[in-house]
């Protein structure tokens, strides 16, 4: 297994804002927001320590669902290489790749280069997918994208591997003596899965390193947790999973301003002793997320986030 972050330390990455804009979690300010935005905040995690940055994943959104979700939503490929180019240290997390839309010679190709580029700081952040008229029209199998996504992440273990002809033979994908070069700078990309269904979290104990809930509260991780570990030691595995969570809104310092009601705001010590409350419960990496009223408001939370909070999350 391939283990991101130390054992026993409570480590702490964030989505990216301006690259999807889903009416739940966006700020106003990013819908005027565009690449220049999108480097600052990613250069001021990477100089505050944050572990990763992570992107979504849609290739097309149908007018049904475009008020709710926006159609903005940046290609994770694209947007974690130009990433990898402008920062140093940080780790590049699809959050999640819905990797049953794409035949997996075509993923592997995108992800090993990234990582390549990247000098190994892929993280590979997997989910099923929940939008059908998207796997309609690039022909993929919506009704069984479980099984699909199953069968896509086999074929991924194989193409991602050390091997430059990599070789897999499946139901629906089947391929050899076809050689992909450059091979990941990492012996194994580290594989977590996303999403909370129980075929998820079949799935993060059955074949991830690593998992990413979708909107657990903190009371509801321990059963997930240790549903997981029954899982994984039931299908023989033996490796650790690290275990994710993501975090209240957080604003550091007193805002001045409605944060809303589920925001966790104040000082620093405060926040941190709420927030190792994560790792109490199993948490291994927290996903942070911060209330903001611009960019520059973002980045210095990041900022304060980084110089303040996070020392003392592993006190």
């Amino acid at each position: 297994m391939a283990r991101v972050f130390p054992e026993g330390r409570l480590a702490y990455g964030m989505q990216l804002p301006v690259q999807s804009q889903s009416t739940i979690y966006a700020e106003p300010w990013e819908a005027s927001a565009g690449a220049a935005d999108l480097a600052e905040v990613a250069r001021a995690a990477d100089r505050a320590g944050f572990g990763y940055l992570a992107t979504c994943d849609h290739v097309a959104i149908p007018r049904r669902l475009a008020g709710p979700m926006s159609t903005i939503w940046y290609d994770p490929v694209a947007t974690l290489a130009f990433l990898a180019g402008i920062t140093e240290r940080v780790r590049l997390l699809s959050h999640v790749a819905i990797v049953g839309l794409r035949h997996p010679l075509v993923t592997a190709k995108q992800y090993a280069t990234l990582d390549h580029l990247s000098g190994g700081r892929l993280i590979l952040g997997v989910g099923a997918g929940h939008v059908q008229e998207e796997f309609e029209a690039v022909g993929a199998d919506f009704p069984r994208r479980g099984a699909l996504l199953d069968e896509t992440l086999d074929a991924l273990r194989a193409a991602l591997g050390p091997e430059e002809y990599p070789e897999f033979e499946g139901e629906r994908f089947s391929f050899r003596d076809l050689g992909q070069r450059p091979r990941p700078a990492q012996e194994r990309i580290p594989v977590w899965i996303g999403g909370s269904s129980p075929a998820a979290v079949r799935r993060a104990a059955e074949r991830g390193d690593g998992w990413l809930p979708q909107g657990d509260p903190r009371e509801k991780l321990p059963a997930q947790i240790a549903r997981i570990k029954e899982l994984r030691a039931a299908a023989g595995g033996t490796g650790p999973v690290e275990f994710g969570a993501i975090t209240e809104a957080l604003y550091v310092g007193e805002p001045g301003w409605d944060t809303g009601r589920r925001a966790l705001t104040g000082k620093a010590e405060a926040l941190a002793e709420s927030l190792r409350e994560y790792r109490a419960l199993g948490v291994d990496q927290i996903q942070v997320r911060f209330r903001s009223r611009d960019r520059a408001e973002l980045t210095d939370q990041i900022t304060a986030f980084g110089a303040e909070v996070a020392p003392l999350l592993n006190d």
